[in-house]
């Protein structure tokens, strides 16, 4: 079976029009982050938390350019996102990061829109929030916190949101002292603006979510689920009301990463499947934690 699943997989390839329509919004994405950073953030000293925030200060520290220390730091998470999610994912994020660490030096010149503190920190929210939102919703990530939250949650006693806002309460903390308590209490408010915005262009940030599959090839995608992403499944027994058929339902618990991939699979094996994702606020106990893929 995992060897009929692998082949599959290995001849699945997404159309050209999906590959022309993910690589699109993921430049896309990533030209706003840097859009947000370059235009409205880093002229009025205003940070973005994660590796967005640390490459600002260090940038800004050290007069090295800011897309050096977006690129690189963020290298070592390309390999863990292709560990963790996939070669899929891995590809996206390197090209999100790349686009928006070229776009960022190319406006480092640029004169700010607004030398209005409240007016960048909103609207440098609200498009570096719209960038994000659009290359996680595509497939790729542009901040390797998230990925790194990702693996160390299977091994500390923290959510990963939780590890984000431990992380982030840190760099805002160091920013303080680097551009005053102003600049960092400006930016809380560019982070929390951000944080929203992202949630309406993804239409859902929490961390873990539920996904529904009824398939007559059950067997097949939940065995697929496993080997793919590493996640366990449920099989639960449903009765359809009209034809009164009996229905296997499956069920499992997926990172918000991980949605796009779900997709692939269950279209993969089976084009007609009905497929339910939705939003958990919260996970606690059972086999949520993540198998190792070998």
């Amino acid at each position: 079976m995992q060897q009929h699943l692998d082949n599959q997989f290995a001849h699945r390839r997404l159309t050209k029009a999906q590959v022309a329509k993910r690589t699109f919004f993921i430049i896309l994405g990533a030209v706003l982050m840097a859009v947000g950073i370059e235009i409205f953030l880093v002229p009025n000293t205003i940070m973005d938390g994660g590796i967005v925030g640390i490459s600002i200060i260090l940038s800004h520290l050290t007069g090295v350019k800011l897309g050096l220390f977006l690129f690189f730091l963020n290298v070592p998470f390309f390999y863990i996102g292709y560990k963790q999610i996939g070669k899929t994912f891995a590809l996206s994020t390197i090209l999100g990061i790349t686009v928006m660490s070229i776009t960022t030096a190319y406006l480092h010149h640029v004169p700010a829109f607004t030398e209005d503190m409240l007016l960048a920190t909103v609207f440098g929210g609200i498009i570096l929030g719209a960038g994000v939102g659009l290359v996680i919703r595509y497939g790729g990530s542009l901040d390797g916190t998230e990925i790194l939250a990702i693996l160390l949650n299977k091994k500390m006693p923290f959510s990963v949101g939780e590890f984000i806002m431990f992380v982030n309460i840190f760099i805002f903390a160091w920013g303080g002292f680097v551009f005053g308590w102003d600049r960092a209490m400006y930016s809380v408010l560019a982070y929390a603006i951000t944080f929203k915005t992202i949630d309406i262009v993804i239409e859902g940030l929490d961390q873990s979510k539920s996904a529904w599959i009824i398939s007559d090839q059950y067997t097949e995608i939940g065995d697929a689920i496993l080997a793919r992403l590493g996640r366990g499944v449920t099989y639960l027994t449903g009765e359809g009301a009209y034809t009164g058929d009996d229905k296997k339902v499956i069920f499992c618990v997926i990172t918000r990463l991980e949605e796009a991939k779900l997709k692939l699979i269950v279209e993969a094996v089976d084009p007609s499947a009905f497929l339910a994702v939705a939003d958990i606020a919260e996970v606690r106990g059972g086999r949520f934690k993540k198998k190792d893929i070998h």
